[in-house]
Parts: C-alpha cells; structure tokens; sequence
C-alpha cells in the first residue's frame, strides 16, 4: 500500500515501542498511553479524566481543559502550552491553572476564559474563527455550541471554542464542548480527534458518531461521555463510527 500522511499514523504504546521513560511511568500508573507517529515525531495522548489530556508533542507538551487535582499531572513534563475552551468547571478552573502555569507556559483561551483568569495571568484570547501559531503549531478556533431547541443555554453560539491543532501536518481535533455543528462536520484531514458526548449538555452518540462518519478523522477517542454518571456509551459510540474512523478508549473515568 502507497504510504500517506495517514498511513504511517501507528500506535505505538500498546505493542510496548515506547521508549521514553515518562511515558513507561504513566502508563504504568494510568493506565495507558497511545502514541502517533508524525513526520516531526511521535504525539503521546495522556488521557486524564473527562475532558482534561495532555499532548506530549515534538513541539512541546500541550494540556487541554486541565482541571481537576493537579496530582493528576504528575509525572508528565510541564505544561508548554494549555488551551482552554470554555468556562465551565469541568474544562476551567483557576486554581487548577494556577498551579500547572509555569514561567514560560503559553495559555490560549476562549475571550470569556479571559476575562476570568486570576489575577496576574493573562492568556491570548480566540474568538470562533480565528487562527494563530505556537512554536510551530497552527491553532485554529472552532465554533462550539448547541443546536437543539431546549440546550441552547449550555453552550451558547459564538462564546466556546474546540481547536484543530497542525503540527507540521498532522492534524488533532479538540471538540470541547459542542453539538455536531457544520464546522466540525466540514473539518478534513484530522488525523487524531477528540469527540464529547453527553446530554443534555452536547450529544449523544448517535449524533457524535454521524459527524464523525462525516469528517472521518484516522482515530478518534471519545470523551466527556460521563462514565461514572449513566452518560453515553462509548462502545456504542464505536459501532456506530464502524469503519470511518479507529476508535481509541482512553480510562477517562478509570
């Protein structure tokens, strides 16, 4: 078979080729890592709970939405960048934040995030739409939000953002929280994304796994879906993906 882009994606931990200390250590004490490899590098996922994962990428490590004890973080290198989607807690909390910033930390957040960071700390706030660049990295703000009637006050348009993240072509979604909206359903050549699903707060699976046939990322992990608490199913989520995309579990809820 002719290689691509996406053809030499593989995922390395599970077969035990990860060789890099940290990433032995917290696989070993969370459970598992799965790591990608890109023309510029390997990108490690480190799921941590719900929402929250850490990026380890040949450009620096990136958290998402880290919230949450930050004893959770331990054993990862420190935070080079953290974006942050939206205010809700389980996406943004200030002391969270407070202790993973470091002095050279770079932090992107929606424009409400913003306006809420304590004191001292200041963030480059994207609006749905815009894009910037961070040591190599494109980072490109994706609306996110309700559509249907009766959830439109949870996520309201125009105020959250998802990222697509492009490091040196290798493309990673973050959705944050949101319906399958046209702009995620238009996105192409993501190679790895990360999927919520949840109600009455975003979707459910049959709607998440219907936008994900549509963009049709190399794998994709559910997340968000609220394990602990009754919410979606991420195995039905999977058959209902069937081939359009590889679908990675992460113990979000472990």
């Amino acid at each position: 078979m002719p290689q691509t882009r996406r053809s030499f994606l593989v995922t390395a931990a599970a077969a035990g080729s990860v060789t890099f200390l940290p990433y032995r250590l917290r696989a070993e004490a969370h459970g598992g890592a799965d790591s990608f490899e890109t023309p510029d590098g390997p990108v490690t996922v480190h799921p941590i709970r719900h929402a929250s994962v850490v990026l380890e990428t040949p450009m620096g490590t990136i958290y998402a939405d880290p919230v949450g004890d930050p004893s959770l973080y331990e054993g990862l290198p420190p935070a080079d960048l953290i974006l942050i989607t939206h205010e809700h807690g389980d996406h943004f909390n200030a002391d969270t934040l407070s202790a993973l910033m470091g002095e050279g930390t770079h932090l992107v957040t929606n424009e409400a995030v913003a306006g809420m960071l304590p004191e001292g700390m200041t963030a480059e706030a994207m609006a749905n739409g815009d894009e910037t660049e961070w040591n190599g990295v494109a980072i490109s703000a994706i609306p996110a939000h309700n559509l249907t009637e009766g959830r439109m006050q949870f996520h309201p348009e125009g105020r959250d953002n998802g990222y697509v993240l492009d490091l040196g072509g290798f493309r990673i979604y973050l959705s944050g929280d949101t319906e399958d909206v046209p702009e995620m359903r238009a996105l192409e050549n993501i190679d790895l994304a990360f999927v919520c699903m949840v109600l009455p707060y975003t979707m459910d699976a049959e709607q998440a796994a219907s936008a994900v046939q549509e963009f049709a990322p190399t794998y994709v992990y559910p997340y968000h879906y609220m394990a602990d608490q009754g919410g979606q199913d991420p195995e039905a989520f999977a058959e209902m993906v069937g081939d359009a995309s590889e679908v990675k579990f992460g113990p979000w809820y472990g």
